[in-house]
């Protein structure tokens, strides 16, 4: 097949978060005609050096966005698949993706969050919602793209935050992306640590703000207060 998952190239940017790689890992690696590239940015856990064929690490410094530059770099397969270390990929979910690699340039997977609330339902509805009006797509929606496309448009963002964003402002400049409807998993970690309120209102703030030409690096430093 001209578009089959033997021209996919998962790429996963990770940095100390082994056990969720882990189950991330054990739901991908039985489809055999992927090729997953793991991006470690420095991870402390000696873990990663544990991941075996097919499975490829990659080495690099911290930033996802030059992770994913890496990850990109290290493969010549024709289409890039972004996910998450705690993406929660099912069967469902990559069988979804073959299908439409024939008709697209790029796209991005409706999300569900892993703590299944009511609350966190009504978080993803409007988050998918809002990604199929405005066609700006995060990293926990697993994009994918074809390596010609993000080569039109100089590939990954070189910034400290908001790469997702640029990306996908830069590739819909040229296509409109495809929704898939079937839903990946997302982690609800982050928002159950933080606060849900405070975790939305932060997440608006620092939209907010780079549409209006705040620098990445400055979002950076407020996103990462102690530097990580």
């Amino acid at each position: 097949m001209l578009n089959g998952l033997d021209q996919v190239s998962v790429v996963i940017p990770v940095l100390n978060d082994w056990a969720a790689l882990n189950a991330l890992l054990r739901a991908l690696t039985p489809f055999r005609d992927l090729e997953i590239v793991v991006v470690d940015g420095g991870s402390e856990e000696g873990s990663m050096d544990e991941l075996q064929p097919p499975v490829r690490l990659v080495k690099t410094e911290r930033g996802r966005a030059l992770q994913l530059r890496a990850g990109v770099e290290a493969t010549k397969r024709p289409w890039l698949w972004f996910l998450h270390a705690d993406s929660e990929v099912t069967g469902m979910v990559v069988e979804a993706l073959e299908p439409v690699l024939e008709r697209v340039q790029w796209g991005r997977f409706d999300v569900t969050f892993t703590q299944d609330t009511l609350w966190f339902r009504l978080i993803a509805s409007v988050m998918n919602e809002r990604s199929a009006l405005t066609s700006i797509c995060t990293g926990d929606q697993g994009i994918f793209a074809h390596r010609s496309l993000l080569d039109r448009i100089g590939g990954i963002p070189d910034q400290p935050l908001m790469e997702d964003i640029e990306l996908s402002k830069r590739l819909r400049r040229i296509s409109k992306p495809i929704r898939i409807r079937t839903r990946l998993g997302t982690s609800s970690r982050r928002w159950e640590r933080d606060g849900t309120l405070r975790t939305i209102l932060l997440m608006w703030e620092l939209r907010l703000r780079y549409f209006f030409g705040t620098s990445p690096e400055v979002l950076a430093a407020h996103y990462y207060p102690d530097g990580r």
